[in-house]
């Protein structure tokens, strides 16, 4: 008999069409949807699923734990699962209350960015100084202490949005507005915790870390932060590989993650070995992990950790570079399977592959002068790409073909999203090449579209 596998869908996490049949390769997958499926790539995720069952409620906390422990119990889960990072405290809660493998009563450490830093606080780990915020007073009070700049994010956020760069305490009460209102749109679109309640005014504010890419990387033109991608199986963690960046956009808009990491091995060591201590300190139990590191001239600082795999096109990355297949190992350890583990962190991969979130900036954040439509499909890419190297566009993140492309919003995060895309090249240099062409090509050959169809 097949195993059944529970997962719960919210918006957020890998592409569906990317992660279904993965999941589906390990036993029957049944969907339990608490928000509107995609349409996008449905003709690829829908055949994985051996059912789909839409419910909508205004249930939170333990009260939802309940109605999804039910569903799963009179469907005979043998395991529960989701990639999203506004469920995974609601799938711990599931799994402890019917005895199924899962993150740990401590996945709320790496959920709660205050009670996660309070943690790497207590175990030495390199975090910057931070606050507590939950009002504008203490908002004000934190940039009157705290060294400038600094940085305002929510507690429970994700994909950059609602952060904001701060300087100076007569900048609390704008700050404060602009945060809610930037909160409340994430929070239209499915962007909010599941199981906690009221968590939009859970703030913090941290100083921003003098970050560097000196003496790391042995060519310009790399991010200063890096994150490690890793399974906690029965409370050991495996770190897997670090997938490196490209420089982001102001505040902190996320571009292009990419694999293998351009960083020397021993510096890749030695970013293992830290985020090895901040996972170990959290105290999870079975989840994918994304732990994310700044770099500086003093050595890494710990940004955030995950209790799940990086979001966007990076568990298609890691298979297509180091053919593993993450989703499917951790399936396969929820379920109580045999799991391969590497025995050192991959640093060696047999291609180069990126995600890029195209926004409408350049490369260097310069946003777009027009507004060109969107139509990504049309573009001729070998006018913009290396030799040998290929571009996809991931449906789940599409934008609707022929929409004008709106200004950039410095507050919005990954809601500047245009599209995903996933470039693959022959090796890690020309993959930066290329992704930093797609960002400052894209605008120029979309109105290039433009003018041939007025022709």
């Amino acid at each position: 008999m097949m195993s059944k596998i529970l997962y719960l869908y919210v918006r957020g996490g890998a592409p569906l069409e990317y992660a279904f049949p993965r999941i589906a390769a390990c036993g029957e997958l049944h969907v339990l949807a608490l928000s509107p499926m995609p349409e996008a790539g449905e003709d690829d995720w829908r055949p994985a699923c051996t059912s789909i069952t839409e419910r909508r409620t205004d249930l939170r906390g333990d009260a939802l734990v309940d109605y999804v422990a039910e569903f799963a119990r009179e469907l005979g889960a043998d395991a529960i699962l989701t990639l999203s990072e506004f469920a995974v405290l609601m799938v711990s809660r599931v799994a402890a209350k019917l005895g199924l493998r899962g993150a740990g009563p401590n996945l709320v450490k790496a959920r709660d960015k205050r009670l996660m830093r309070e943690a790497w606080a207590a175990a030495g780990s390199p975090i910057p100084d931070f606050r507590r915020v939950t009002s504008e007073n203490d908002l004000r009070d934190a940039l009157e202490t705290l060294r400038a700049p600094m940085l305002l994010k929510p507690a429970w956020g994700a994909g950059s949005v609602a952060q904001l760069v701060l300087t100076e305490p007569s900048e609390a009460g704008p700050a404060w507005a602009e945060v809610a209102q930037a909160l409340q749109k994430g929070s239209e679109v499915g962007m909010n915790e599941l199981y906690q309640s009221g968590t939009d005014g859970d703030l913090l504010v941290e100083e921003i870390i003098d970050s560097s890419t000196e003496g790391w990387y042995p060519d310009a033109g790399y991010g200063d932060y890096v994150s490690v991608e890793g399974i906690v199986a029965d409370g050991v963690y495996h770190s897997l590989c670090i997938t490196g960046r490209l420089p982001a956009i102001p505040p902190f808009t996320e571009v292009a993650s990419t694999a293998p990491c351009a960083l020397p091995v021993d510096l890749q060591r030695q970013l293992e070995e830290v985020s090895r201590q901040a996972v170990d300190a959290l105290g999870l139990d079975t989840c994918g992990t994304h732990t994310e590191l700044k770099l500086t001239r003093e050595g890494p600082m710990l940004i955030e950790t995950g209790a799940r795999f990086g979001g966007v096109l990076i568990t298609e990355e890691i298979e297509t570079v180091y053919g593993l297949d993450v989703i499917g190992m951790l399936t396969r350890q929820l379920l109580g399977e045999d799991v391969d583990y590497p025995s050192r962190m991959l640093v060696e991969g047999t291609r180069a592959a990126a995600s890029v979130a195209v926004i409408p900036t350049d490369a260097a954040g310069n946003p777009w002068r027009s507004t060109p439509l969107w139509n990504p499909a049309a573009v001729d890419w070998s006018r913009i790409l290396s030799p040998g190297s290929t571009i996809e566009e991931s449906k789940a993140f599409a934008m609707p073909t022929g929409q004008p492309v709106p200004p950039y919003d410095q507050s919005g995060g990954s809601r500047n999203w245009l599209g995903v895309f996933l470039v693959t090249a022959n090796d890690a240099e020309t993959l930066r090449r290329d992704c930093n062409a797609v960002l400052n090509g894209l605008e120029a050959a979309l109105n290039r579209l433009s003018l041939q169809a007025v022709r």
